[in-house]
């Protein structure tokens, strides 16, 4: 069972366990050790990170720890998640290491692990670490002093990962005449993303690109798309781009103001794949929390879905077993596997606007491609995760709502994998039906955790 890791990597509250200097200094080792100082010799591995101010401390204890291993590190700075994978897969380097909590407030930060492929590790692997972390292999594989390893930074990292962007946009297409708002959540696109729509000749107007330390994600990015849907109607633009602090996600606005979550960008890019032959098997891969909108606009279409449990690193699972080439998360983290390993919001957004170009039609006509079906989401703090099954009024509830709701409707009952959080959601034809069950669900779920 692993311990610190969660479903994406570790996190947590910077500077209390496991987030701690010395969780980070044991896990640079256990990785240096795992991906390297096994196999006899000294390994480079790349870090990476966001804009969080404790992203420095964490840095320097990372880098200590593989360095104390005899690998070399490869510092990047402030830079996406989908960067962090690309510069380790693109540069040969043994291990990834991404310092970041993503969408979390300031306060929090996270690390995740990406292999030399780029994709991140399988559960197994975290579990591997875990064990190593509290290893006497840590000591025994120390290396003498003459044999410790060096750092260096890769300054050209924007510069390689904004080319890489870009050629994942048709050669036969420009963005000349396109006015786009970008809402880089004072995160680790701040940089990179104006320069990649800018170079591909859109007009670029920024929102959230002072980052200071402590104003990641705060009132503003994917998960606060209201200041990026009012620009968009201020500046009279095409497309509104929303990322969240690691930009590995995206949220959408169309020109006026209406924001394109997750499942609505990829209806439109599945359907167009499916008519063009290039969605591989016709499918879709997401998550348990996407719209019965989207399951009925591909099959529809003539594809199917395929859904995971939450989180992105599950959808690529089921997309390279499957050997699928889309994916992704209502969040707004979406996959095209032919482009690159993980979740990158920058990429995402390229698509839509090839579609947007070929097609000569405005993503409020786009976005039709899906009917969305009405659905409540309810996050509930928790102070212990108890198994649903160890709570029979809760699950007696849920099967009554779910018969009521019969083949219209969906209930998902589950526990944040990063929060201490039980997070209902229920579909269905009718809101004010479906709010009532929420709100029953809730109920009786906050008398069961007490």
């Amino acid at each position: 069972m692993r311990k610190i890791f969660g479903t994406d990597g570790i996190r947590g509250v910077a500077n209390v366990e496991p987030m701690t200097v010395e969780t980070a200094t044991r896990l640079g080792q256990a990785v240096a050790l795992m991906f390297s100082r096994r196999a006899g010799r000294s390994g480079r591995i790349v870090i990476g990170k966001d804009t969080r101010l404790s992203c420095y401390m964490f840095e320097n204890a990372l880098a200590a720890g593989i360095m104390s291993m005899g690998a070399d590190v490869m510092i990047v700075g402030p830079l996406p998640t989908p960067g962090i994978a690309h510069i380790t897969s693109s540069m040969r380097a043994d291990a990834g290491l991404v310092i970041s909590a993503s969408h979390n407030v300031f306060t929090d930060n996270g690390i995740k692990i990406f292999a030399a492929d780029g994709f991140k590790l399988p559960d197994e692997q975290e579990t591997e670490i875990e064990a190593l972390m509290q290893s006497d292999e840590l000591i025994e594989f120390r290396p003498a002093a003459n044999a410790v390893g060096r750092a260096r930074r890769i300054d050209d990292a924007i510069g390689r990962y904004v080319a890489f962007c870009k050629q994942s946009f048709p050669t036969d297409q420009t963005l000349e005449g396109t006015r786009l708002v970008i809402d880089t959540a004072n995160g680790a696109a701040y940089k990179v993303a104006p320069l990649v729509f800018r170079e591909l000749g859109a007009e670029v107007f920024t929102l959230g690109d002072e980052p200071d330390g402590r104003n990641i994600n705060h009132n503003t990015g994917a998960l606060h798309p209201e200041s990026m849907c009012e620009a968009v109607k201020i500046y009279r633009a095409d497309l509104g781009i929303a990322l969240d602090g690691d930009a590995d996600r995206v949220i959408c606005s169309d020109e006026h103001g209406n924001v394109v979550d997750g499942d609505e960008i990829m209806a439109v890019c599945a359907t167009r794949m499916i008519s063009a032959g290039t969605l591989a098997h016709d499918t879709l891969v997401t998550t348990v929390m996407s719209n019965i909108g989207l399951e009925r606009a591909m099959e529809a279409a003539g594809g199917r879905l395929v859904r995971t449990q939450v989180g992105d690193r599950y959808v690529v699972k089921a997309m390279r077993n499957g050997r699928y080439n889309l994916g992704g998360e209502q969040s707004g983290h979406l996959i095209f596997l032919d482009h690159m390993t993980t979740g990158d919001g920058i990429i995402a957004t390229l698509q839509i606007l090839a579609i947007m170009k070929r097609e000569g039609r405005p993503l409020s006509e786009l976005r039709k491609a899906m009917t969305r079906y009405p659905q409540v989401l309810k996050n509930l703090p928790v102070e212990a995760k108890i198994p649903l099954e160890e709570m029979p009024n809760v699950l007696s509830v849920i099967k009554s709502v779910e018969s009521k709701l019969g083949t219209d409707g969906r209930v998902l009952v589950r526990y944040s994998g990063t929060e201490k959080k039980v997070r209902v959601m229920v579909e269905g034809p009718s809101r004010p039906e479906i709010n009532a069950h929420a709100e029953e669900i809730s109920a009786e779920l906050q008398k069961s955790c007490q």
